[in-house]
């Protein structure tokens, strides 16, 4: 939260809404030097920090790292004064972050199913499947495996929707945060769901959602069984994995939602990518196909399931749910798809799914696309 005079703007951009002293605004009108409007940012930001005590130590510190990265990159000087501060209000900080990180709040994301859907799998005979999820307070704090993404709704809604593709299938998540998918996946009866993130705070997180809606979790890479009612959760760096790390797990399916925004860590996510692509299950020919036996309401499903699980036939395939915030950093993205010799396909326009989320009025899935993404070998 920010204090009351000093504001970033929605561009990112300094300013000050008001201040404090009437008498600053009129000192300031007509002395525009870089050291004088640093000098009085200093003074504001401490008297700020006197006044108030620590209710904006987080909003000051990111506020007074951004005016340094700021007047270092035009070659200015930052007052030392500023400096200090800006060390002081880290230090202060220190011993609270981890509270603040472990703060969490429940939430149950309930998925709405529209007139025509009791035939579908994945329906509940009330239409209404309710997931109580613990979630972070503190996303912007740096707590974002613990959040709940825009993707990953919208890939849970896939799943939803599309049972078929999913129901006996081994299915491995990369960078599972709270969970969601993996519970929709175990809903829908998927074979085995393997959830795997690098952060164990997150893990740790990830398992209580899953005892929250009556799911065992196992950490064994040991047990090859299949029990739709066990979700093994796996600790996964992707700067450290490696192809014989990776070797335990063979899947069908591979997931990932909002996982496109860091482009550091493209690289090392499409080498994961293409060994769990590049793998062929053994005994893949001899099962029985996931659709047979059901029977779909036209009301409900107007679109046709046979090309998307015939894609499962045919090796593994990742669905990959995203908000493309860079068009540059997507772009970099495929490049190192197109190296790693696999193929990648927008599903967005022609398999949306049903709008199960129509009360959530912050959830916009126009800015979201879902991709298949396979081994061209």
């Amino acid at each position: 939260m920010a204090p009351p005079h000093l504001r970033l703007s929605r561009h990112g951009t300094l300013r000050f809404s008001r201040f404090p002293c009437q008498s600053m605004r009129r000192w300031i009108s007509y002395r525009e030097s870089a050291e004088v409007y640093l000098e009085l940012l200093y003074k504001q930001s401490f008297v700020c920090l006197m006044q108030v005590g620590k209710a904006y130590a987080p909003y000051l510190r990111n506020f007074l790292k951004k005016l340094i990265v700021e007047v270092e990159s035009i070659h200015g000087e930052v007052l030392d004064e500023i400096y200090e501060l800006y060390a002081d209000i880290i230090t202060s900080l220190k011993d609270d972050q981890f509270v603040e990180k472990s703060m969490r709040v429940h939430k149950t994301i309930t998925f709405l199913f529209p007139d025509g859907c009791i035939d579908l799998p994945s329906c509940p005979k009330s239409r209404k499947l309710m997931v109580p999820l613990q979630c972070s307070l503190n996303m912007l704090e740096g707590d974002t495996g613990c959040s709940i993404w825009p993707s990953s709704l919208l890939l849970s809604e896939f799943i939803l929707s599309f049972p078929e593709i999913f129901s006996n299938k081994s299915c491995f998540e990369v960078g599972s945060g709270v969970g969601l998918v993996g519970i929709c996946l175990a809903h829908v009866k998927a074979s085995k769901v393997t959830l795997t993130d690098g952060d164990h705070l997150t893990l740790a997180n990830m398992r209580s959602n899953l005892e929250l809606n009556q799911l065992s979790t196992d950490t064994s890479l040991l047990e090859s069984y299949e029990d739709p009612n066990v979700v093994q959760c796996v600790h996964l760096p992707w700067e450290s994995a490696s192809e014989s790390g990776l070797s335990a797990f063979v899947p069908e399916i591979i997931l990932g939602a909002d996982i496109l925004y860091d482009r550091s860590c493209f690289p090392d996510l499409v080498r994961i990518l293409a060994i769990l692509l590049n793998r062929r299950k053994s005994d893949s020919s001899s099962r029985k196909e996931s659709t047979k036996g059901f029977t779909l309401d036209t009301k409900c499903n107007t679109n046709d399931l046979n090309d998307l699980t015939a894609v499962t036939s045919k090796g593994p395939v990742a669905y990959i749910a995203t908000v493309i915030r860079n068009i540059d950093t997507f772009n970099y993205f495929l490049s190192l798809v197109e190296q790693a010799n696999l193929s990648i396909t927008d599903l967005t326009e022609a398999k949306m799914p049903f709008n199960l989320l129509p009360y959530m009025q912050s959830y916009d899935r126009s800015n979201m696309r879902l991709f298949t993404v396979s081994s061209k070998a």
